[in-house]
């Protein structure tokens, strides 16, 4: 470990044990992560979850709030100014305007501060008052989880491992281009910076075409996500065959990797997740169950590296400033308004199953960990009618209201994992039998002052913070 990073981490520490102190003595702070892959609908939740904490008429199932406890709840400026505020108002104005729209997905690290302050439990509670409680929500891509894989590997592994995937048969036509590129060029020329250029577009446009595509598991996570880095150096490189001889692109592509490590996935672990305590990780599964065998396997292939980051090894170096720090992880599975409720438990259950080697891994280091079905904007309401069970909404490619009917999710999730596994990047057809899609709604048109419709937001909440409003 370089002397710097030694320092670095040791001025962390001294700041977290400061602020942590602060905290026990006077308001705590719980710091809520928010992360999934790409249309997971990050952004809709936290918007959902800070409205409904503001106008609570909807949160039901928030025990302090059922109980009358919860006195009140307001945005507050957070303590962090050198981190992007979520865009709160601009994401609620899109959501509930005269044409509502879904806003923008996330595309960089952004938090916001809901302040609450509620009436104690217990013998004492009237001798101590209200309690107070920041609610800190970090909103970051999913996609930037995939790169703790890189944080111990060399970029000769990395491209091995990045090489063989471009060449799965659901993955080798989005890779065309890319690899038709890099069995063009010379590795005996000498560098040059156009050609590193383009090698590097091309295999970010093979990820793009695998997200577009519907498959899941991009690393680097920021090639897709750049945020602040769009336009550094340290993401213009790409995976290379092993280097034969004096080979100037591959020297140099290795420090990019190189770089890429030490300047921009290192520091987001250090200075953003191994400060978070509580965890939601939402996932577009029913996406992945209407694209296939190979959009799952994906799913769960990703999802199982993405969560990896909740368990580090004991030697490894985030398992050094992590230590248990989050202990509570909550996997949901999003858009459940786009089935009828009678099909949820069987949604949750097919999440279950897709996690449970990341989900019992977690728990064996402490975290407590729940499945749930969900969806923080309801964008539909139920049908029923001579046997259809319906749901209707607002389509989202022509705006006008329509009535479908998606099928059935299986009882039983293990045949969908076994065709699944068995896909082997296959695309595969008679996939659930032909009896189930998903299907793309709009936001709803919203009522003023009714609040934002939801589907199980409060009993989510409730599991991530209700034990701290005691």
């Amino acid at each position: 470990m370089r002397l710097t990073d030694i320092a670095d981490d040791i001025i962390r520490l001294a700041e977290e044990a400061r602020d942590g102190a602060a905290e026990m003595l006077f308001e705590p702070t719980v710091r809520l992560g928010v992360t999934g892959l790409s249309r997971a609908g990050k952004t809709v939740f936290i918007t959902s979850l800070v409205a409904n904490l503001l106008a609570r008429g909807r949160m039901t199932q928030f025990r302090a709030e059922a109980e009358g406890r919860l006195l009140s709840a307001i945005v507050t400026p957070h303590p962090d100014r050198g981190t992007p505020r979520f865009a709160y108002e601009d994401h609620l104005a899109a959501l509930s305007g005269a044409e509502p729209r879904w806003p923008e997905s996330t595309r960089r690290i952004s938090q916001i501060r809901v302040s609450l302050r509620y009436r104690r439990e217990g013998l004492f509670a009237g001798l101590q008052g209200p309690g107070a409680l920041h609610l800190d929500i970090v909103d970051y891509p999913g996609e930037w989880l995939l790169d703790l894989g890189l944080l111990d590997a060399e970029f000769d592994e990395w491209s091995a491992k990045a090489l063989a995937a471009a060449a799965l048969p659901s993955r080798a036509p989005h890779a065309a281009t890319w690899r038709a590129a890099l069995a063009a060029r010379d590795g005996a020329a000498p560098f040059d910076e156009a050609e590193a250029q383009r090698l590097a577009a091309a295999f970010t446009g093979y990820l793009r075409a695998c997200r577009e595509a519907g498959l899941s598991g991009f690393a680097p996570g920021r090639f897709l996500m750049p945020g602040d880095m769009e336009g550094s150096p340290a993401l213009a490189f790409c995976p290379l065959p092993p280097k034969a001889g004096r080979d100037a692109l591959h020297a140099e592509f290795a420090r990019r990797f190189d770089a890429y490590r030490r300047h921009v996935a290192k520091p987001f672990f250090r200075d953003h997740f191994a400060r978070l305590d509580r965890q939601i990780v939402l996932v577009d599964l029913m996406t992945a169950l209407s694209d296939g065998p190979a959009a799952v396997a994906d799913l769960a292939g990703a999802m199982t590296e993405a969560l990896s980051a909740f368990r580090p090894g004991r030697n490894s170096w985030l398992a050094s400033i992590l230590g248990a720090r989050i202990d509570r992880i909550l996997f949901a599975a999003t858009k459940a308004d786009h089935l009828h409720h009678s099909e949820h438990d069987r949604l949750t259950a097919i999440l279950s199953a897709l996690l449970s080697d990341s989900v019992s891994r977690a728990a064996f280091r402490g975290a407590e960990t729940r499945a749930m079905a969900i969806a923080a904007l309801r964008a539909t309401v139920e049908q029923e009618a001579e046997g259809m069970r319906a749901v209707r909404g607002r389509l989202l490619a022509t705006g006008k209201e329509a009535a479908l009917d998606p099928g059935e999710l299986p009882r039983d999730p293990a045949p969908v994992l076994a065709a699944a596994r068995a896909s082997a990047g296959e695309p595969g057809g008679g996939w659930l039998d032909g009896e189930f899609r998903a299907m793309a709604f709009g936001p709803p048109r919203l009522t003023a002052g009714e609040g934002l419709p939801h589907i199980r937001l409060d009993r989510a909440l409730d599991f991530l913070i209700g034990d701290k409003l005691t």
